[in-house]
């Protein structure tokens, strides 16, 4: 027993050691928690490319002050408490200044108290159930409130006069994102734009068979469906409406922008409507990282090449620390790792209209605001709609 005491004493004492020696090496020390295994992987299995080459771009052109990034990772699997053992593995052993995710909103209900206790900034790339920065302020969220992309697509539908005299919800009741999507924001969005609703439809996230469902959205015969689910979701209630010889318009946010989406609806969906906070086709800057993206992709053997907002959002994210690194002066040595971090904080609260890959980006009250792009399956394929500025 005693040996096996002076064994752990001495690996810790070896892993703060080996963390100190990166810190006074000078090197800036990003932790990443990935979601590379678990329900999130078909969304987020690929921000570690996105990571990886924002990074190189930064230390090939010098790095920030000087100095070069260096990213350490750990895999949560999108498990709350296997990101509350990396966020301390970050801030304690690596001596992180900063820390990219987590991904999910059920991982940030853990790890922002921890963070907020640690005096360590997170910033997440998918996370977007209302309300999960309050409170915090070394939390942040490279995303936009879901309520707020529906309240976006909602706006799109009555300004262009889209057919909007009833609704309904959708949504899965095994998903914190979804089940406040179905439960909350549909219902007071179709409140604030003045559509009556005719009631609503739950499911679970492994149902396969929509059919019951389906029916009853039939017989309430609602203009547009308000859904709360993650892809696999849509994709099922798309198939069945179509299958049942449903016409409504079903609308989502961010939880549903997969690039892939239209294609995996097998013909169904046409009109499926959704906010989402990157489109690849929008200018040059965006044109060039999709390609550099896919070619990375095909080069890993990934099958999906096209990048989705969640890689999007974790590029940015390495670029929206390492400005506040550059303008905070970070130092990027042990004695100052407090400061370092603190300094992150503050100037990331106060940045505004950073020019980022998704477009121009300011923080308030830990969230970011950015441009949301209103996107519409035509023809088999995501077309752009609109783009509207959350107010």
């Amino acid at each position: 027993m005693k040996k096996s005491l002076v064994f752990g004493a001495t690996l810790l004492a070896a892993v703060s050691a080996g963390a100190m020696a990166a810190r006074a090496d000078g090197e800036l020390i990003l932790g990443y928690m990935m979601a590379k295994s678990g329900p999130y992987v078909s969304l987020a299995g690929t921000n570690e490319i996105a990571v990886d080459l924002a990074v190189e771009e930064i230390n090939a052109k010098g790095g920030v002050n000087g100095k070069k990034i260096k990213v350490v990772k750990f895999d949560t699997a999108g498990d709350p408490k296997q990101a509350t053992t990396a966020l301390r593995r970050f801030a304690d052993d690596d001596a992180a200044i900063a820390v990219i995710g987590p991904f999910s909103s059920s991982e940030i209900r853990t790890t922002f108290p921890v963070g907020e206790r640690a005096g360590i900034p997170q910033m997440s790339m998918a996370s977007s159930a209302p309300g999960l920065t309050k409170g915090f302020s070394y939390g942040f969220r490279n995303t936009t409130d879901e309520g707020i992309v529906l309240d976006q697509v909602m706006a799109s539908i009555k300004s262009k006069n889209l057919p909007a005299a009833s609704g309904a919800a959708a949504y899965a009741t095994d998903d914190v994102v979804s089940k406040s999507m179905g439960t909350v924001v549909v219902p007071k969005l179709f409140e604030k734009y003045s559509v009556p609703a005719k009631g609503s439809v739950d499911f679970q996230l492994s149902a396969f068979d929509l059919s019951p469902q389906v029916s009853k959205l039939k017989e309430m015969a609602p203009d547009i469906v308000g859904l709360g689910s993650p892809p696999e979701g849509a994709v099922n209630l798309a198939k069945e409406l179509k299958r049942q010889g449903v016409n409504t318009r079903v609308i989502g946010g961010t939880t549903i922008a997969d690039p892939e989406l239209p294609k995996r609806m097998d013909g169904a969906g046409e009109t499926l409507t959704i906010g989402t906070t990157f489109f690849p086709d929008v200018n040059d800057k965006t044109k060039a990282f999709s390609a550099e993206f896919a070619k990375r992709t095909k080069a890993a053997g990934i099958a999906r090449t096209e990048p989705n907002q969640m890689d999007a959002a974790v590029y940015d994210i390495v670029y929206l620390y390492a400005e506040a690194m550059k303008r905070g002066e970070v130092a990027g040595t042990k004695d100052k790792l407090i400061s370092d971090r603190t300094a992150v904080r503050d100037e990331l609260a106060k940045l505004k209209d950073f020019d980022a890959l998704e477009g121009k980006i300011s923080f308030k009250d830990g969230d970011a605001v950015k441009p949301i792009y209103i996107l519409e399956v035509k023809g088999g394929k995501w077309t752009l709609l609109d783009t509207r500025m959350p107010e």
